[in-house]
């Protein structure tokens, strides 16, 4: 007999979706279920990660898998009263996988000086075990970062999975569903890259402006506005770092152009320009984005995080991400503040984007790591 929480859950959600208090995860929810995906989750002891997974299954999105140690596992599970019925739960350090992940790591890794008992030990960390599940077909992708710093989720995917063919960037993206429908695509921003590269240079710009361009074709079916952000509008100051975001805009059109993307591009754009029509009507009339961007493009780092963290919590937005973006097969790092709500929406973009991966990146996951 199912425990209580599986209808529980599917009730609570159906009564969110049809209020309309989670249109877009509810249309990713809804595509997801007609294809599941297997998605691992490396934190398996995790409260917040179980609820997720516990969901996950209850709504019919697939199989989600477990890591850790299996009793303790176990114990977390029972304490919150979490059901574990058609949830996988994998320890590392006792899978039959351990030798031939070792192997393949340390073919990865031997450039690098790596020996056969580090690669071993690697191996049996949730994280790189959880990315070499996935570079090997076992998952069709990662969720992670609930008690991890970016860095500790982030190498070991790099470090296995790397980026995918014919691309030179990898980066990231916050989904935002936010009350007002009138910002956006009906209330969604898709917002890059909030959480991987520093301070990127005009081409790492531009490829992080197509990418995210590309994942908002493909999970909500639209024309991307792609608006590249700065402190200025088109020339109204001048500085280094405005004429990077213009070049950057121009590159991405060509970029786009080149992998057949259909979207328009605009920069370097002020966010009131790029979202509120009646200032873009007074500063850029004729701009195609200006007013009704949906994807916006941060020049930097510090911008893309902050702007992303202030958007979820002030305007008490639903935030999903971070979306790896570039790599060879689907990941997201997820922020340590998140809660199982917000994992539980990771995890159904990454098995969404994974079902025509090839689509957004062509020739991904086609070799499996260490192959030559």
């Amino acid at each position: 007999m199912k425990p209580a929480v599986e209808p529980m859950a599917i009730a609570v959600w159906l009564v969110l979706l049809y209020t309309g208090c989670m249109r877009f995860i509810g249309s990713v929810i809804e595509k997801l279920q007609r294809h599941p995906k297997r998605i691992v989750f490396p934190e398996g002891t995790e409260p917040r990660v179980l609820q997720a997974a516990r969901q996950f299954h209850s709504l019919r999105l697939g199989v989600p898998i477990l890591l850790g140690d299996r009793a303790k596992v176990k114990e977390a599970a029972a304490a919150l009263n979490v059901s574990l019925e058609g949830i996988r739960i994998i320890n590392p350090a006792e899978t039959p996988d351990l030798d031939s992940f070792a192997r393949r790591f340390e073919l990865l890794r031997r450039s690098k000086g790596i020996q056969e008992r580090e690669a071993r030990e690697a191996m049996t960390k949730v994280n790189y075990f959880g990315a070499m599940m996935v570079a090997m077909r076992q998952a069709d992708g990662m969720v992670s970062g609930t008690n991890e710093i970016t860095g500790g989720v982030l190498r070991p995917l790099f470090q296995i999975i790397k980026v995918a063919p014919k691309t030179t960037t990898a980066s990231s993206c916050m989904v935002m569903e936010v009350e007002d429908t009138r910002f956006g695509e009906k209330g969604v921003l898709f917002m890059g890259d909030c959480g991987v590269i520093p301070d990127p240079d005009v081409e790492q710009l531009a490829d992080i402006a197509v990418s995210t361009a590309r994942l908002a074709r493909q999970l909500m079916g639209i024309k991307p506005r792609v608006a590249l952000l700065s402190y200025s509008t088109k020339g109204s100051a001048t500085h280094p770092s405005v004429l990077k975001v213009k070049a950057a805009t121009a590159l991405a059109q060509q970029k786009a152009a080149e992998v057949m993307l259909e979207a328009e591009f605009d920069g370097e754009l002020q966010v009131d320009a790029a979202l509120v029509p009646e200032i873009a009507q007074r500063k850029l009339p004729e701009s195609k984005v200006a007013g009704q961007a949906n994807v916006l493009i941060f020049p930097d780092l510090n911008s893309g995080n902050i702007a992303s963290k202030l958007i979820q919590h002030v305007a008490r937005a639903n935030a999903y991400g971070q979306i790896l973006l570039g790599l060879d097969r689907p990941a997201a790092d997820v922020s340590r503040g998140s809660n199982a709500h917000d994992i539980l929406g990771v995890a159904a973009i990454v098995g969404l984007q994974s079902i025509e991966y090839q689509k957004l990146y062509p020739g991904a996951g086609e070799h499996l790591p260490g192959d030559l």
